[in-house]
């Protein structure tokens, strides 16, 4: 296995999915899966051994919640990114992922190619959301505006709430990346938080 790869655990108690995701990785050569597991606890037990960058992890397993052992699994690697995979885009479910410490959460089926992107994404940008997660977040927004951010950052929060990358919304505002990246900090420096999922989670709650 070369060093510079991604190593990918995946946290799945359906076994026909087993050699599914077998073969999507075959073909993804910048991520190597390490292991699929069934449970969190067989993670945490074979962690320091494994050490992977990204956990990929269904959310209704066996033993636990998925959901509930994300906590488990950051409290163990703060670092790890962890997408969250459901059949269900329950808004309640999406909260908690991400108030526990999910980085991404994805609905099944999954087909190489979103599986593919996501990891690119979440391994650049550090969070992902599916186009039917997004739906779910913008439905349950109420579209408004916020005192303590100026007209810039209520535009870029806008476009958050949205669903959209910070490249996207450079491109879509006119400016660089990096103007961008400048408002995003105040945006997380006023909220006290320190991800797009938190922001988007703390204005949720407002």
């Amino acid at each position: 296995m070369k060093s510079n790869l991604h190593k990918i655990i995946v946290i799945e108690k359906d076994p026909n999915y087993n050699a599914i995701y077998k073969e999507y990785f075959k073909n993804f050569e910048e991520y190597s899966l390490i292991g699929i597991y069934t449970t969190v606890y067989e993670v945490l037990e074979k962690y320091d051994s494994l050490k992977p960058n990204i956990i990929v992890s269904e959310v209704d397993l066996l033993r636990s919640n998925g959901i509930n052992g994300i906590a488990q699994l950051k409290r163990k690697d703060p670092y790890v990114k962890i997408i969250m995979i459901s059949k269900n885009p329950s808004f309640e479910l999406i909260k908690k992922a991400f108030k526990n410490g999910a980085n991404g959460y994805l609905t099944k089926p999954l087909s190489s190619k979103r599986l593919k992107r996501a990891l690119h994404t979440i391994s650049s940008e550090g969070e992902i959301m599916g186009n039917a997660i997004i739906k779910q977040v913008i439905q349950n927004f109420r579209k408004k505006t916020y005192a303590f951010f100026s007209s810039r950052e209520n535009q870029i929060v806008d476009h958050l709430c949205k669903g959209a990358t910070y490249k996207d919304i450079a491109e879509t505002l006119f400016v660089t990346p990096s103007a961008i990246n400048y408002h995003i900090q105040n945006i997380y420096e006023k909220l006290n938080v320190n991800s797009k999922s938190e922001a988007l989670y703390k204005l949720q709650q407002m």
